[in-house]
């Protein structure tokens, strides 16, 4: 079993890093663009207090989120299971190296290529997915995903306040479902967070409590794979 505090001091190690390294990246799609910590730290409670054990992420940028994960899913009376995928081999091997260090390797599954091209290569049932990368096309991953996820599938997807408007069609399909209820929480960039519940009769479609805001004041136009 991983130990906690070698997790943490390598998360410590990679936000500072990784804010240092964006700032000098002239690149934005070589930018590592993580997670922000209070949002991490609600992503991994909402997968703890949910019980989940076979998670997707898509969006492995250099491992930032993934030890999140990874850290959720690694109690010894539940240990669970996380697939990630990045598109680019470079930051996968960089998270590949930063998972080993935090002692969670044993928990990751490590996938390089397209998202959508991989999604349709998974077998189910996934009980959570996290969407941190190309959102603009995260509807099209979810429809892949739908038949493989689990009956109480719980779906968070990062950047849904600063880049509302790249993820509307994403909110406009779970809005549509019935079996799903969806929700924002102001953390960070934003995290839109969706449970997939039994349909009962006289259900309206799960629309959200709040109209999704606008994008922010400096909307970035590219779709980086985040992490």
């Amino acid at each position: 079993m991983s130990n906690p505090d070698v997790a943490r001091a390598v998360l410590a190690e990679l936000e500072t890093g990784g804010v240092a390294f964006d700032a000098a990246e002239p690149d934005h799609a070589r930018r590592l663009l993580n997670l922000d910590r209070a949002a991490a730290e609600v992503l991994y409670l909402l997968v703890r207090a949910a019980h989940r054990t076979e998670v997707l992420e898509i969006g492995t940028s250099n491992g930032f989120s993934t030890i999140w994960l990874a850290m959720a899913l690694n109690e010894p009376a539940e240990k669970g299971h996380l697939i990630t995928i990045e598109r680019m081999r470079s930051k996968q091997v960089a998270a590949m190296e930063n998972v080993r260090r935090a002692g969670l390797e044993a928990v990751v599954e490590f996938r390089l290529g397209d998202a959508i091209d991989v999604v349709r290569t998974l077998d189910g049932p996934i009980d959570c997915v996290f969407f941190d990368a190309d959102r603009i096309g995260a509807h099209h991953q979810l429809e892949a995903l739908l038949p493989k996820l689990a009956a109480d599938c719980l779906l968070i997807a990062d950047n849904a306040q600063s880049h509302a408007a790249e993820l509307h069609a994403y909110f406009e399909m779970l809005a549509a479902r019935a079996d799903f209820q969806s929700t924002m929480l102001p953390v960070g960039k934003g995290l839109h967070v969706a449970h997939r519940r039994a349909a009962s009769v006289g259900d309206r479609p799960g629309q959200m409590p709040h109209r999704p805001p606008q994008q922010d004041d400096h909307p970035d136009q590219s779709h980086p794979v985040r992490g």
